[in-house]
């Protein structure tokens, strides 16, 4: 698995410049989301952990946010598109959710998650050890709540994202069913093109804006058909969860990522 040729550069001009504006403080930089996996939906973001030792002063916390604007310069296609969390590393080792150390009322809500995603090896490692040396194992429960998340993120934005809504609606029903967290947004759309045949044009739609080619039409089409899809997501999520002997239906709370 290897980083694409324009991503390549992004990271490697990310990595240059926190070596510089940290040095010693940076233990670790880690690639994960849709860039560690290669499928057919373009990278939307780049998704990544920089993991430190010690918290950031005031004069490293404008080095970062100056590099991250120098980046955004650099490299206009995808250098806007860092989405990254800066932690501590003795956060890192928990599995309470970390606090973003440049944002420090953010923490990263799908935590359980990323760290499912990056202990599988979807991960790319610009700087630190293997993974598996630093995140801890998530169990259900945390998944199922960092789910919930996810599933309240689509929900609050049916009508603004529509194709993301779409293929992450894909992945959480495919996730419930499976208990399978460790799924890209292209791997679970081609899952539901078979095992949802009713939604075919939907899923292929969202597919088609992820490429930037879907017309206004064709997002009018994935909006009015957003509730509908929205439901039927739900309601078999329940049905996977009910098939696992859960008691609780499922409460969406917190706040999912677009990823």
């Amino acid at each position: 698995m290897e980083l694409r040729e324009d991503i390549r550069g992004l990271c490697g001009a990310l990595l240059s410049g926190l070596n510089a504006a940290l040095e010693e403080k940076l233990f670790g930089v880690y690639v994960y989301g849709a860039a560690a996996f290669p499928d057919a939906v373009p990278t939307g973001d780049i998704d990544f952990h920089v993991i430190l030792r010690e918290p950031l002063n005031d004069q490293e916390r404008l080095a970062v946010n100056d590099l991250h604007a120098a980046l955004a310069r650099e490299f206009p296609a995808l250098g806007v598109e860092l989405d990254g969390y800066y932690i501590l590393l003795e956060e890192a080792r928990q599995t309470s959710l970390p606090t973003h150390q440049l944002q420090t009322d953010i923490v990263d809500s799908s935590w359980a998650l990323h760290r499912e995603h990056i202990r599988a090896g979807r991960c790319f490692v610009l700087r630190g050890p293997d993974p598996k040396e630093v995140y801890p194992a998530a169990s259900w429960p945390e998944l199922e709540e960092a789910l919930c998340g996810e599933l309240r993120y689509v929900e609050e934005h049916l009508g603004v994202y529509p194709d993301y809504c779409i293929l992450n609606l894909c992945r959480l029903m495919y996730t419930f069913e499976t208990q399978d967290v460790v799924v890209s947004k292209a791997g679970a759309a081609a899952w539901a093109l078979d095992a949802f045949p009713k939604w075919r044009r939907h899923i292929e739609l969202a597919m088609k804006s992820y490429a930037g080619q879907a017309t206004p039409e064709d997002r009018e089409f994935m909006l009015t058909e957003m509730e509908s899809l929205y439901r039927f997501a739900c309601a078999h999520i329940e049905a996977s969860r009910s098939s696992r002997g859960a008691s609780q239906p499922l409460q969406p709370t917190g706040e999912g990522t677009r990823g």
